[in-house]
Protein backbone atom coordinates (compact mmCIF):
# COMPACT_ATOMS: atom_id res chain seq x y z
CA UNK A 1 0.00 0.00 0.00
CA UNK A 2 2.51 2.74 0.89
CA UNK A 3 4.70 1.59 -1.90
CA UNK A 4 1.97 1.84 -3.99
CA UNK A 5 1.44 5.37 -2.45
CA UNK A 6 4.93 6.41 -3.07
CA UNK A 7 4.82 5.47 -6.77
CA UNK A 8 1.52 7.37 -7.35
CA UNK A 9 3.41 10.15 -5.96
CA UNK A 10 6.40 10.14 -7.75
CA UNK A 11 4.41 9.71 -10.77
CA UNK A 12 2.34 12.96 -9.92
CA UNK A 13 5.45 14.93 -9.13
CA UNK A 14 6.87 13.84 -12.59
CA UNK A 15 3.80 14.84 -14.45
CA UNK A 16 3.91 17.77 -12.27
CA UNK A 17 7.37 19.02 -12.90
CA UNK A 18 6.57 18.12 -17.17
CA UNK A 19 3.44 20.56 -16.94
CA UNK A 20 5.96 23.44 -15.10
CA UNK A 21 8.80 22.60 -17.74
CA UNK A 22 6.26 22.73 -19.90
CA UNK A 23 4.87 26.11 -19.15
CA UNK A 24 8.37 27.60 -18.60
CA UNK A 25 9.28 26.83 -21.73
CA UNK A 26 6.60 27.95 -24.39
CA UNK A 27 5.25 31.20 -21.87
CA UNK A 28 9.19 32.33 -22.42
CA UNK A 29 8.86 31.83 -25.77
CA UNK A 30 5.74 33.74 -25.83
CA UNK A 31 6.98 36.09 -24.02
CA UNK A 32 9.76 37.11 -26.10
CA UNK A 33 7.70 37.16 -29.70
CA UNK A 34 5.04 39.08 -28.22
CA UNK A 35 8.08 41.59 -26.82
CA UNK A 36 9.37 41.57 -30.31
CA UNK A 37 5.83 42.44 -32.30
CA UNK A 38 5.26 44.89 -29.63
CA UNK A 39 9.09 46.76 -30.04
CA UNK A 40 7.92 46.34 -33.90
CA UNK A 41 4.77 48.25 -33.43
CA UNK A 42 6.82 51.08 -31.50
CA UNK A 43 9.51 51.08 -34.46
CA UNK A 44 6.41 51.48 -37.03
CA UNK A 45 4.95 54.72 -35.11
CA UNK A 46 8.42 55.91 -34.39
CA UNK A 47 9.16 55.81 -38.34
CA UNK A 48 5.30 57.39 -39.11
CA UNK A 49 6.22 60.26 -37.15
CA UNK A 50 9.50 60.71 -39.24
CA UNK A 51 6.56 60.99 -42.00
CA UNK A 52 4.32 63.20 -40.70
CA UNK A 53 6.90 65.32 -40.35
CA UNK A 54 8.49 64.79 -44.19
CA UNK A 55 5.26 65.17 -45.53
CA UNK A 56 4.42 68.73 -43.74
CA UNK A 57 7.61 69.89 -44.46
CA UNK A 58 6.68 69.08 -48.22
CA UNK A 59 3.38 70.63 -47.71
CA UNK A 60 4.14 74.05 -46.78
CA UNK A 61 6.24 74.06 -49.98
CA UNK A 62 3.15 73.62 -52.46
CA UNK A 63 0.02 75.44 -54.53
CA UNK A 64 -2.32 76.12 -51.50
CA UNK A 65 -4.88 72.86 -52.45
CA UNK A 66 -2.28 70.18 -51.99
CA UNK A 67 -0.95 72.29 -48.86
CA UNK A 68 -4.51 71.63 -47.46
CA UNK A 69 -4.80 68.21 -48.92
CA UNK A 70 -1.40 67.23 -47.08
CA UNK A 71 -1.77 68.99 -44.18
CA UNK A 72 -5.08 67.02 -43.74
CA UNK A 73 -3.56 63.86 -44.15
CA UNK A 74 -0.65 64.32 -42.07
CA UNK A 75 -2.76 65.36 -39.13
CA UNK A 76 -4.90 62.05 -39.89
CA UNK A 77 -1.66 60.13 -39.56
CA UNK A 78 -0.48 61.80 -36.77
CA UNK A 79 -3.59 61.06 -34.97
CA UNK A 80 -3.14 56.99 -36.06
CA UNK A 81 -0.18 57.50 -34.41
CA UNK A 82 -1.70 58.63 -31.27
CA UNK A 83 -3.58 55.36 -31.40
CA UNK A 84 -0.56 53.07 -32.01
CA UNK A 85 0.93 54.01 -29.18
CA UNK A 86 -1.84 53.23 -27.23
CA UNK A 87 -1.85 49.90 -28.87
CA UNK A 88 1.58 49.53 -27.53
CA UNK A 89 0.63 49.95 -24.10
CA UNK A 90 -2.28 48.27 -24.08
CA UNK A 91 -0.14 45.00 -25.48
CA UNK A 92 2.50 45.19 -23.11
CA UNK A 93 0.53 45.87 -20.06
CA UNK A 94 -2.12 43.21 -21.15
CA UNK A 95 -0.12 40.82 -23.02
CA UNK A 96 3.58 40.62 -22.53
CA UNK A 97 3.60 42.05 -18.78
CA UNK A 98 1.51 38.48 -17.66
CA UNK A 99 3.75 36.74 -19.36
CA UNK A 100 6.60 37.19 -17.82
CA UNK A 101 5.10 36.66 -14.39
CA UNK A 102 4.90 33.02 -15.66
CA UNK A 103 8.20 33.03 -14.72
CA UNK A 104 7.83 33.24 -11.14
CA UNK A 105 4.91 31.69 -11.21
CA UNK A 106 7.10 28.34 -12.39
CA UNK A 107 9.40 29.13 -10.23
CA UNK A 108 6.82 29.11 -6.91
CA UNK A 109 5.29 25.95 -8.15
CA UNK A 110 8.76 23.83 -8.32
CA UNK A 111 9.38 25.10 -5.25
CA UNK A 112 6.32 23.62 -4.08
CA UNK A 113 6.26 20.63 -5.32
CA UNK A 114 9.86 19.96 -3.70
CA UNK A 115 8.45 20.84 -0.54
CA UNK A 116 5.28 19.05 -0.21
CA UNK A 117 7.36 15.94 -1.19
CA UNK A 118 10.03 16.15 1.05
CA UNK A 119 7.95 17.42 4.13
CA UNK A 120 4.68 15.31 4.05
CA UNK A 121 4.18 11.60 4.13
CA UNK A 122 3.51 9.61 0.48
CA UNK A 123 -0.66 10.07 1.05
CA UNK A 124 -0.50 13.70 2.22
CA UNK A 125 1.79 14.22 -0.64
CA UNK A 126 0.14 12.59 -3.13
CA UNK A 127 -3.32 14.30 -2.45
CA UNK A 128 -1.70 18.01 -2.37
CA UNK A 129 0.49 17.16 -5.84
CA UNK A 130 -3.07 16.38 -7.18
CA UNK A 131 -4.97 19.49 -6.12
CA UNK A 132 -1.44 21.59 -6.93
CA UNK A 133 -1.51 20.03 -10.41
CA UNK A 134 -5.13 20.75 -11.11
CA UNK A 135 -5.14 24.48 -9.84
CA UNK A 136 -2.04 25.27 -11.58
CA UNK A 137 -3.68 23.63 -14.64
CA UNK A 138 -6.54 25.79 -14.16
CA UNK A 139 -5.11 28.73 -13.99
CA UNK A 140 -2.95 28.24 -16.50
CA UNK A 141 -6.07 27.48 -19.42
CA UNK A 142 -7.68 30.48 -17.69
CA UNK A 143 -4.71 32.92 -17.61
CA UNK A 144 -3.62 32.08 -21.22
CA UNK A 145 -7.47 32.15 -22.48
CA UNK A 146 -7.49 36.02 -20.88
CA UNK A 147 -4.36 37.10 -22.74
CA UNK A 148 -4.83 36.01 -26.18
CA UNK A 149 -8.43 37.46 -25.81
CA UNK A 150 -6.46 40.71 -24.31
CA UNK A 151 -4.29 40.33 -27.63
CA UNK A 152 -7.55 40.33 -30.00
CA UNK A 153 -9.48 43.21 -28.45
CA UNK A 154 -6.41 45.26 -28.41
CA UNK A 155 -5.56 44.60 -32.27
CA UNK A 156 -9.40 44.92 -33.49
CA UNK A 157 -9.69 48.43 -31.24
CA UNK A 158 -7.06 49.95 -32.89
CA UNK A 159 -7.31 48.35 -36.55
CA UNK A 160 -11.20 49.72 -36.41
CA UNK A 161 -9.54 52.98 -35.15
CA UNK A 162 -6.93 52.91 -37.89
CA UNK A 163 -10.01 52.30 -41.15
CA UNK A 164 -11.94 55.41 -39.20
CA UNK A 165 -8.72 57.58 -39.42
CA UNK A 166 -7.61 56.43 -43.07
CA UNK A 167 -11.20 56.81 -44.22
CA UNK A 168 -10.60 60.29 -43.61
CA UNK A 169 -7.36 60.91 -44.56
CA UNK A 170 -8.43 58.87 -47.95
CA UNK A 171 -11.33 61.79 -48.07
CA UNK A 172 -9.39 64.44 -47.71
CA UNK A 173 -6.82 63.38 -50.46
CA UNK A 174 -9.69 63.16 -52.91
CA UNK A 175 -10.88 66.98 -52.20
CA UNK A 176 -7.98 68.59 -54.05
CA UNK A 177 -8.86 70.55 -56.24
CA UNK A 178 -6.16 69.59 -59.21
CA UNK A 179 -7.37 71.93 -61.82
CA UNK A 180 -7.35 75.38 -59.70
CA UNK A 181 -3.87 74.30 -58.09
CA UNK A 182 -2.58 73.50 -61.88
CA UNK A 183 -3.87 77.05 -62.92
CA UNK A 184 -1.96 78.33 -59.92
CA UNK A 185 1.34 76.96 -60.99
CA UNK A 186 0.94 78.36 -64.79
CA UNK A 187 0.44 81.73 -63.30
CA UNK A 188 3.26 81.34 -60.76
CA UNK A 189 5.64 80.89 -64.62
CA UNK A 190 5.19 84.80 -65.26
CA UNK A 191 6.55 87.86 -63.54
CA UNK A 192 3.25 89.93 -62.69
CA UNK A 193 3.98 93.09 -65.18
CA UNK A 194 4.27 90.13 -67.83
CA UNK A 195 0.82 91.08 -69.62
CA UNK A 196 1.00 94.51 -68.99
CA UNK A 197 4.21 94.76 -71.16
CA UNK A 198 3.26 92.42 -73.76
CA UNK A 199 0.13 94.60 -74.53
CA UNK A 200 2.55 97.44 -75.00
CA UNK A 201 4.62 96.13 -77.37
CA UNK A 202 1.44 94.45 -79.25
CA UNK A 203 -0.07 98.09 -79.04
CA UNK A 204 3.40 99.17 -80.77
CA UNK A 205 3.43 97.15 -83.55
CA UNK A 206 -0.19 98.52 -84.65
CA UNK A 207 -1.30 101.43 -87.70
CA UNK A 208 -1.90 104.39 -86.61
CA UNK A 209 -5.65 103.72 -87.61
CA UNK A 210 -5.50 100.24 -85.68
CA UNK A 211 -4.09 102.01 -82.46
CA UNK A 212 -7.14 104.42 -82.75
CA UNK A 213 -9.31 101.48 -83.19
CA UNK A 214 -7.81 99.78 -80.22
CA UNK A 215 -8.20 102.97 -78.01
CA UNK A 216 -11.67 103.66 -78.90
CA UNK A 217 -12.46 99.87 -77.91
CA UNK A 218 -10.66 99.79 -74.45
CA UNK A 219 -12.35 103.08 -73.58
CA UNK A 220 -15.82 101.89 -74.55
CA UNK A 221 -16.69 104.19 -76.90
CA UNK A 222 -15.69 102.68 -80.22
CA UNK A 223 -18.28 102.93 -82.73
CA UNK A 224 -18.33 100.56 -86.40
CA UNK A 225 -17.26 102.69 -89.40
CA UNK A 226 -19.24 102.24 -92.33
CA UNK A 227 -17.65 101.51 -95.68
CA UNK A 228 -18.87 103.78 -97.21
CA UNK A 229 -17.67 106.58 -95.06
CA UNK A 230 -14.05 105.56 -95.29
CA UNK A 231 -14.78 105.68 -99.12
CA UNK A 232 -16.25 109.06 -99.23
CA UNK A 233 -13.17 110.00 -96.88
CA UNK A 234 -10.87 108.54 -99.92
CA UNK A 235 -12.72 110.42 -102.55
CA UNK A 236 -13.18 114.14 -100.96
CA UNK A 237 -8.62 113.35 -100.39
CA UNK A 238 -8.63 112.50 -104.28
CA UNK A 239 -10.85 115.45 -105.06
CA UNK A 240 -8.68 117.66 -102.96
CA UNK A 241 -5.74 116.62 -105.41
CA UNK A 242 -7.18 117.12 -108.45
CA UNK A 243 -8.22 120.69 -107.50
CA UNK A 244 -4.82 121.39 -106.10
CA UNK A 245 -3.10 119.38 -109.50
CA UNK A 246 -5.45 122.42 -111.49
CA UNK A 247 -4.09 125.01 -109.76
CA UNK A 248 -0.36 124.51 -110.70
CA UNK A 249 -1.31 124.25 -114.42
CA UNK A 250 -3.25 127.32 -114.98
CA UNK A 251 -0.33 129.54 -113.00
CA UNK A 252 2.17 127.65 -115.20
Amino acid sequence: MLRRNVESRDAQTRQMQDAVSNVEKHFGELCQVFAGYVRKKARLRDKADLLVNEINAYASTETPNLKHGLKNFAEEFAKLQDYRQAEVERLEAKVVEPLKTYGTIVKMKRAETELQRATMDATRTSRHLEETIDNFEKQKIKDIKNIFSEFITIEMLFHGKALEVYTAAYQNMQKIDEEEDLEIFRSSLYPPDYSTRLDIVRANSKSPLQRSLSAKCISGTAQQIPTSRIRKDQQDDDEEDDDELEVTEEEN
